[in-house]
């Protein structure tokens, strides 16, 4: 089956259609994009019911599983705003594009008001063995392996900071756990499942300094500029968190001067 993408923000890529259509030249990472942990069974793009309800961002404190029941990417690796825009990509390519995050209770306190939504798909148990059994489409055996492993690899004596990068880690497994990483050990358990949802394309316009866009001759188009994620060239593979409001205000300023400047010029 193919790829079912959820996007996230309504950005189907209109403007950027109807640009490239009168000759705009593409520029940066087309085939790369801000991809974020997505509730599973999040509605389709373009329904005005989405919202941030479906982001899924506190799995730096969860351990991550798949349909084979194993882990699969580096948790802690950093903080949630420089790896939150690149692990949903990881999700989709794991087998049926889908993943569980694990939470014991001495994390719960710390996820992300979006996981008390109403738009969540979550499981509690009592037990490890009674979680491993409810992650739907995990094949549970592998999965409490997994889980079991994941534990005993935990550093012993490393006290547990989630404000900072705290050193808590595995030791021994193919893929670590590099930092917050408590075992999941107290009940109650939950899960929560996630795939991938799109929030824009990293690939975008070529523009001049003045924020013009520049046609496939390097030349300015006439009357059009373009700002935020309109602009190709400024991620490539990942996004720290925030950067696009910064890039927005940067270049919309830079291009409604420009605008501004060119309709008096040509007025």
């Amino acid at each position: 089956d193919p790829a079912k993408v959820r996007g996230t923000r309504f950005n189907t890529g209109d403007g950027l259609d109807m640009a490239l259509r009168i000759g705009a030249q593409p520029c940066g990472h087309w085939s790369g994009c801000h991809a974020v942990g997505w509730e599973r069974y999040a509605t389709d793009f373009g329904d005005f019911s989405t919202t941030d309800d479906y982001e899924r961002d506190s799995y730096p404190f969860s351990i991550m599983i798949n349909a084979n029941g194993k882990r699969f990417l580096d948790e802690g690796a950093d903080i949630r705003n420089y790896t939150y825009a690149k692990y949903g990509h990881i999700i989709l390519e794991q087998p049926e594009q889908f993943a569980w995050q694990l939470f014991d209770s001495k994390t719960k306190h710390l996820l992300r008001p979006e996981y008390s939504s109403k738009h969540v798909t979550r499981v509690t148990a009592a037990t490890l063995e009674e979680l491993a059994g409810k992650l739907e489409g995990v094949d549970a055996a592998e999965a409490l392996g997994t889980i079991k492993e994941f534990n005993a690899a935990v550093k012993k004596g490393v006290p547990f900071n989630p404000n900072v990068k705290d050193g808590l880690r595995t030791e021994g497994l193919a893929i670590p756990k590099s930092n917050w990483a408590n075992p999941i050990d107290t009940p109650p358990f939950e899960a929560y499942a996630v795939t991938c949802g799109i929030t824009f394309t990293f690939g975008g316009l070529r523009i001049t300094t003045e924020g013009q866009v520049m046609d496939t001759n390097h030349q300015p188009i006439p009357g059009l500029y373009a700002a935020g994620e309109m602009v190709g060239g400024l991620f490539y593979f990942n996004y720290p968190g925030s950067t696009g409001l910064t890039s927005g205000a940067i270049f919309g300023r830079l291009a409604g001067q420009s605008a501004a400047l060119g309709a008096k010029t040509t007025g």
